[in-house]
């Protein structure tokens, strides 16, 4: 019986589990899960009316913050396959949210930009969820956009946090400085 089929069955689970694991933190879970749901609804119901999804916020939104990002450090960042990153990017092309220019030093690097009307769209979008930070944030303790900030970046894979610390807090890579010149 395959793991799924064993959630689903009247059978009942493996008593040694809860021995030799701790209990699930369903309270954090669940609150994630609904904390994760209402702050990308701020955004989704502004990117229904561009017929844009959440995987077109997400590539607006580092490219915007990155810009001179290529393709591949995109795939890097997002974690996702080139086939799905070529509909979005489609989609923000077509549109004219994002530019695709070639690198200054080597003319085959695909840079990507946001256009004008793409940095207000990937700005607005940022202003809506950071306004449900803010008044989050106000109700709490001086100390908790500290102790968020440690919290989230907690979560992250230990192998990605330097990166995602670059990408949060750091200056664009040199290289990508260049090319954008």
């Amino acid at each position: 019986m395959d793991s799924a089929t064993a959630l689903v069955s009247s059978e009942p689970l493996d008593p040694t589990l809860s021995a030799r694991a701790p209990s699930p933190m369903f309270d954090l879970i669940e609150l994630l899960f609904f904390a994760y749901r209402d702050f990308v609804g701020d955004a989704d119901r502004l990117l229904e009316t561009y017929g844009f999804g959440r995987a077109h916020h997400r590539v607006l939104h580092f490219v915007y913050r990155q810009p001179g990002l290529t393709v591949a450090e995109l795939l890097d960042i997002l974690k996702i396959t080139k086939q799905s990153l070529n509909r979005v990017m489609k989609d923000l092309l077509d549109i004219g949210f994002i530019e695709v220019r070639s690198g200054a030093s080597d003319r085959r690097h695909r840079l990507l930009f946001a256009s004008v009307a793409g940095g207000q769209l990937a700005l607005e979008l940022a202003c809506l969820q950071s306004e449900r930070f803010r008044s989050t944030l106000k109700t709490l303790a001086p100390s908790s956009h500290d102790a968020a900030t440690d919290f989230l970046l907690g979560m992250v894979d230990p192998t990605e946090r330097s990166k995602v610390t670059r990408l949060v807090w750091g200056a664009p890579s040199a290289q990508r400085a260049r090319a954008a010149e």
